[in-house]
């Protein structure tokens, strides 16, 4: 087989996204917004004669994992998730969880021209050189738990029209699923190598997927999967060498495996499908919204990743492995120059049961 580590680590560098801390123009909107919020919520508390809250804020989602990647030409932008908690209580003053959305819209009125309050939050998109959502951060808004009975904090759910029917205060444990995601490993290698499958498979679906709808798996959803399917694979396990192409193998047919037939609740249909279940509070299936018909594109890109996956390991040649890799990958994924040899290298071993 060929030795395409390099080219995983280059593949790796080349679409990682840095965090908050590191990336100074994302860090700066991030303290805007916080400063803005905190400036402008009095007042529009005060107008509609309500308690003022004071929010507190949490970096969430990729970011605060370390798994985001750089975003594709056209994708939608960078994508930056910040909770926003409230001291109140879900059953109180907000017991319509739409309106607190709007009071914090309405506290960053003037900060940008494109800010919807979509289901899971309130967006605030950004310009940059032309393109109109060059990036953006999405505000989760939380009933948090110190203000309510159960101790548990509550996502408010709804968008600017819709019914009282379909909005809701949600149970969310966005640092709860964190700490379950990486408690499995014990070593540095091991969640270095969790968060680059995560990010492979991250860049994979914005290759092969539009980002329109439903239609593509939820960043989410590809991280649950690896929650439960990955496993730490070396190549040397003595001098803790890496094998990222035998750990994306491993996980790959880990989730070709785990599509079966089965009941979908919410959907009231029985299907093919891929299940994503959060492994804490709310339980709920990240991929319940996914139809069947999209349920199987991803069933079928998914075998094309293993073909390609699979044709890398068996050749011997590093240039073709790689150019094979790099129509499932994208132009990112780097391809070496024609080698004067192809030797082939010893199968990588892998660790003993490390999985989600």
């Amino acid at each position: 087989m060929a030795n395409v580590q390099t080219q995983f680590d280059t593949f790796n560098s080349t679409i990682r996204s840095g965090r908050f801390r590191n990336d100074e123009q994302l860090r700066k909107k991030r303290n805007i917004i916080r400063k803005r919020l905190r400036k402008n919520l009095p007042g529009v508390f005060k107008k509609y004669n309500e308690p003022n809250l004071v929010p507190t804020f949490k970096d969430q989602g990729s970011y605060k994992m370390g798994t985001g990647v750089k975003p594709l030409s056209g994708s939608g932008g960078f994508d930056i998730d910040q909770g926003v908690y409230f001291e109140t209580p879900i059953d109180g003053t907000y017991a319509t969880p739409v309106t607190l959305k709007k009071r914090v819209k309405e506290a960053l009125d003037d900060l940008t021209t494109d800010m919807p309050i979509r289901r899971p939050c309130v967006t605030v998109f950004y310009k940059q050189n032309g393109e109109e959502r060059a990036y953006h951060v999405d505000l989760a808004i939380y009933s948090a738990r110190g203000s309510n009975d159960d101790g548990k904090d509550y996502l408010a759910t709804g968008r600017e029209t819709s019914t009282a029917d379909d909005q809701e205060w949600k149970v969310s444990d966005p640092s709860g699923l964190r700490d379950s995601l990486f408690s499995p490993f014990s070593e540095k290698s091991e969640r270095l190598q969790f968060r680059r499958v995560i990010r492979f498979l991250k860049r994979w679906k914005d290759e092969n997927f539009t980002s329109d709808g439903n239609g593509a798996p939820r960043g989410i959803g590809l991280t649950l999967n690896a929650h439960y399917g990955f496993q730490a694979t070396y190549s040397d396990y003595a001098a803790r060498k890496t094998d990222d192409l035998g750990a994306m193998r491993t996980l790959v047919d880990d989730m070709l495996g785990r599509f079966r037939h089965q009941w979908r609740e919410k959907k009231q249909e029985y299907g093919h499908c891929l299940v994503a279940e959060l492994p804490v509070e709310p339980w709920s299936d990240v991929y319940e919204n996914m139809t069947l018909v999209q349920m199987k594109a991803f069933e079928s890109a998914l075998k094309d990743l293993k073909a390609a996956l699979d044709y890398a390991h068996g050749e011997v040649d590093t240039q073709k492995a790689c150019e094979r890799l790099q129509k499932v990958f994208g132009s990112d994924f780097p391809v070496p120059p024609k080698s004067d040899t192809a030797r082939p290298t010893p199968p990588p071993a892998s660790s003993s049961g490390i999985s989600g």
